[in-house]
């Protein structure tokens, strides 16, 4: 008797979160975690996003629009104009979380067997979205060695068929902290153009650059606008991950009044995180500047540590807060496990991502990690201590 969908059986777990139960259970040894796993900053939620949540008085707690609150779609424009991306609130549909943006973006422009062309390593998720739409994920890779910078555009172009129907992108990346060339952009813009092609960005790191780099939108491309689709979200910009706000932009009107049937479906996301999102939007530059200065201090620190480690691969990320590490290991998912099962340093562990999960094309990323610098700089030190004597007492260690 058939129990479980073919959907739910290729449905796969994430390599963020699949290992939870070991670590819980090495809390429950008594062992202390540093989670370097997950994307949860332990910076401060500002209070301009969590005040009006605390002093909220609302008799009723009714369903919203749709859409989202005009209000905060409106806001949402002015923030977008900030960095010269001129839309509209009609150009804008909130959505409940970044990952519900990417799932509508998906089922609006893409039917059921569809392809779409993302450079791997990728945003594990992806890969479940694409389950959920019925899309099938063609893989470019791109290196460590390169620093993981876009795979020549031949190799783009080599993928495309009558399947393709977009070209996807994580900017900043999640999880190489890779941040794309305007030069990259317009290379993916000019082949999208001459097949007819969606690009769709996911942008949650905007804010998130670092080095005197400069990110640039998908939203600036130009001659493209109506095949550009921007995927966004709240939970990190303003360490509020728990809120569940996400947005997709698109000056292609059919694209947003599609999607918007979907969000029908689903009724409304989550007012009170809206009403905390919309006055968040105020929160000054200054807690930015703050913020940055924190992780790109996280970041060198991480780096260099990393670095001094014998046999251990790491690029210098320019953006997000996460990098992919290239280990002197025989199975990156098992010496991930054996770090929370059978290893601690003075009840100390550290907890990481097999970046296997991060691929699309099966077997790579089996000597890599995904590394998260959310925690504070004391805390990164020790949790690279605990690492740096993992990876020698590892029984599975590369020669």
């Amino acid at each position: 008797m058939k129990i479980l969908s073919q959907r739910g059986q290729r449905m796969p777990s994430s390599p963020i979160r699949r290992l939870v139960p070991f670590a819980d259970q090495a809390k429950a040894a008594k062992k202390h975690v540093y989670h370097l796993n997950i994307g949860q900053p332990d910076i401060k939620t500002p209070d301009t996003f969590m005040n009006p949540i605390k002093h909220l008085d609302m008799p009723v707690l009714e369903y919203g629009p749709s859409a989202g609150l005009t209000s905060l779609r409106k806001k949402f424009a002015e923030y977008y104009h900030r960095f010269d991306i001129d839309v509209t609130y009609e150009d804008i549909l909130v959505t409940t979380g970044g990952s519900e943006a990417i799932i509508f973006a998906l089922m609006t422009i893409c039917d059921v067997g569809d392809e779409i062309i993302i450079p791997e390593p990728f945003y594990t998720n992806y890969n479940g979205f694409a389950v959920e739409a019925g899309v099938h994920i063609v893989p470019i890779t791109s290196y460590i060695e390169d620093g993981f910078q876009l795979p020549p555009i031949e190799s783009v172009k080599e993928k495309i068929t009558d399947k393709t129907r977009a070209i996807m992108i994580c900017n900043p990346n999640n999880p190489t902290g890779y941040v794309y060339s305007r030069k990259e952009l317009e290379a993916l813009r000019d082949i999208a153009l001459e097949h007819n092609l969606f690009i769709l960005s996911d942008e949650v790191y905007r804010e998130f650059v670092y080095d005197g780099a400069t990110h640039t939108s998908v939203m600036h491309l130009k001659g493209i606008e109506d095949r550009t689709i921007m995927l966004d979200s709240v939970s990190k910009r303003y360490s509020a991950c728990g809120a569940r706000i996400g947005m997709i932009v698109s000056k292609n009107r059919d694209v947003i009044s599609a999607a918007l049937k979907f969000g029908m479906a689903r009724l409304c996301p989550p007012t009170i995180e809206q009403i905390g999102t919309e006055a968040g939007i105020d929160t000054p530059q200054s807690y930015f500047d703050r913020v940055i200065e924190e992780y790109t201090e996280r970041r060198d620190i991480m780096v260099r540590l990393l670095g001094e480690m014998p046999g251990v691969t790491v690029p210098n990320p320019k953006g997000a807060f996460y990098l992919v590490v290239k280990l002197p290991v025989d199975d990156a998912d098992h010496f991930a496990r054996w770090l929370l099962t059978d290893f601690d340093i003075n009840g100390e562990t550290v907890m990481v991502a097999p970046a296997n999960g991060f691929y699309s094309t099966p077997g790579l990323g089996q000597d890599e990690v995904r590394i998260a610098y959310v925690l504070n700089g004391e805390d990164i030190k020790k949790a690279m201590q605990v690492l740096s004597e993992g990876l020698k007492a590892y029984p599975g260690r590369k020669k």
